[in-house]
């Protein structure tokens, strides 16, 4: 009985009184004020058996009304209704509190958590609420760049406790987002759509064609725009991650389980050429494919140069891609100097860009200090594809890939990234997001900045981490490279 009221005595610190949440509900007098009320998104179909198990959990812990499956409803649709519901109770003391102290809860994959923040941001509410992140995909790259992991959690009473707990202690942290903007013309004949023959999944937050009267839209192109938080990436790296989902979606009861997935990914990468992208792929380097301009805060376009060994491109935000890895790092005093390029932080409007020669150029993230070539650091980001030996290439934001069409006359196809603006996440003390405004950051950043001189290598010897989740660029045990084609 003692346990019983103590974990009721828990539970009300998170619960939202169903008057709240349900419009022309009947208002209950209701004390305290809650600390910590919640809504939570889960992803029914995210993590195998596990969104749905987690779905069941949370609602037999909270007030089922505060509990929202997003198979059946979308985010925007709960939130616009919970939010007007709000307004109407301006004069409620105790509902003013619950929309001050709000907090978000979604459990999927990148996707799905790229989604609600769409949500949020497009939203522009008032009082915007942070969000925490279960991880239940593949990569799980926004959970772990904050400290919520990156293995599929635990689905019991015990374990979402657990969560909840964590989500009362959280800090808030800022995270930049940013609008890609895509235009091409439109083709004397044929589609130019720029995802095919996948369709597109809402977790994309969500590359859509503009409609005739937007101010993005010019006469004659097709134009269109999306927006992403984690990562932006083209060329070899998105094509694996396209293979991947291919295969998924026609064999989805092959990907039930996140290890195998991981697996699979990874044999992907090899059976597709990454790890001897030299001979599979001799001329499909990212200078041949495109010119890449950027422009600091302030200031003008300048042309980027991209070595002509580089097929793989990423644009990252978080210090977290391919399942927890960091592909920038944490420049040297040297770096920061002759190059002007600072710590990677998620609140500082910049992007980094890094690149990739191949799967074997991208074993160097799993060694102590280990990264990426860095390009360059940009407030935005302009890729203009001119007519070349391609008629496509392969793009990815947050996990999402698609195969994206190329000029096939003199045409050009412009991709562009800006800032947008930001929203708030929850942070553990665990998380490997840095803010600009957190000082204790920066001290943090002073005691690990002396990585190798050597841009793309990583100092032999020294022990590998085990990540266990940089799906892109290992090579699973099993498989024998010299028997792939």
């Amino acid at each position: 009985m003692a346990d019983s009221n103590s974990e009721s005595d828990f539970l009300k610190d998170f619960k939202i009184p169903t008057y709240i949440l349900v419009p022309e509900s009947k208002v209950v007098n209701v004390h305290p004020v809650p600390p910590c009320p919640v809504v939570v998104f889960v992803n029914s179909k995210s993590g195998g058996q596990l969104g749905g198990d987690l779905l069941v959990t949370f609602r037999s812990l909270l007030n089922e009304n505060q509990v929202f499956d997003l198979e059946k409803e979308s985010p925007d649709k709960v939130l616009r209704r919970i939010y007007v519901n709000l307004e109407k109770l301006n004069g409620d003391e105790f509902a003013v509190k619950i929309k001050e102290r709000l907090r978000l809860i979604v459990a999927g994959g990148d996707g799905t958590a790229g989604w609600l923040l769409g949500v949020v941001c497009d939203l522009k509410l008032s009082h915007p609420p942070p969000i925490a992140t279960v991880p239940l995909g593949t990569g799980n790259n926004l959970p772990f760049a904050f400290g919520w992991g990156k293995k599929n959690p635990g689905t019991n009473r015990h374990s979402v406790k657990s969560f909840l707990s964590q989500v009362m202690k959280a800090k808030e942290m800022k995270i930049d987002n940013w609008h890609i903007c895509m235009r091409m013309r439109a083709p004397k004949e044929g589609s130019c759509d720029p995802i095919a023959p996948l369709e597109l999944p809402h977790s994309l937050h969500a590359f859509h064609r503009v409609s005739e009267g937007d101010e993005m839209n010019v006469e004659g192109c097709h134009t269109f725009r999306g927006g992403f938080w984690n990562y932006f990436s083209m060329g070899m790296d998105a094509q694996v991650s396209y293979a991947f989902h291919s295969e998924r979606k026609l064999h989805p009861e092959k990907f039930k389980n996140q290890l195998i997935n991981q697996s699979t990914y990874a044999k992907l990468g090899c059976t597709q050429g990454w790890f001897m992208a030299p001979l599979f792929h001799p001329s499909g380097n990212i200078a041949q494919l495109a010119k890449v301009k950027i422009m600091k805060k302030h200031g003008p376009w300048q042309e980027l140069n991209i070595p002509h060994s580089i097929r793989s491109i990423i644009c990252l935000n978080l210090p977290s891609f391919s399942g927890g890895l960091n592909p920038w790092g944490t420049p040297s005093t040297l770096m920061r100097r002759d190059r002007d390029l600072t710590p990677p932080y998620v609140d500082d409007g910049l992007l980094e860009i890094v690149g990739f020669r191949d799967g074997w150029h991208g074993l160097v993230l799993l060694a102590p200090k280990g990264h990426g070539t860095r390009l360059a650091q940009a407030h935005r980001i302009r890729f203009e594809f001119h007519k070349a030996a391609y008629d496509h290439t392969y793009m990815r934001i947050d996990g999402e890939p698609w195969k994206q069409p190329l000029p096939v006359d003199d045409d050009t196809v412009v991709v562009e990234i800006s800032h947008l603006g930001q929203v708030n996440m929850l942070a553990t003390h665990e998380s490997r997001s840095k803010s600009v405004r957190d000082p204790s950051t920066h001290s943090h950043n002073n005691d690990e900045e002396e990585d190798s001189n050597e841009e793309d290598s990583a100092q032999e010897g020294e022990e590998f981490r085990k990540f266990g989740a940089a799906d892109t660029f290992r090579i699973p045990d099993e498989v024998d490279i010299s028997h792939l084609s």
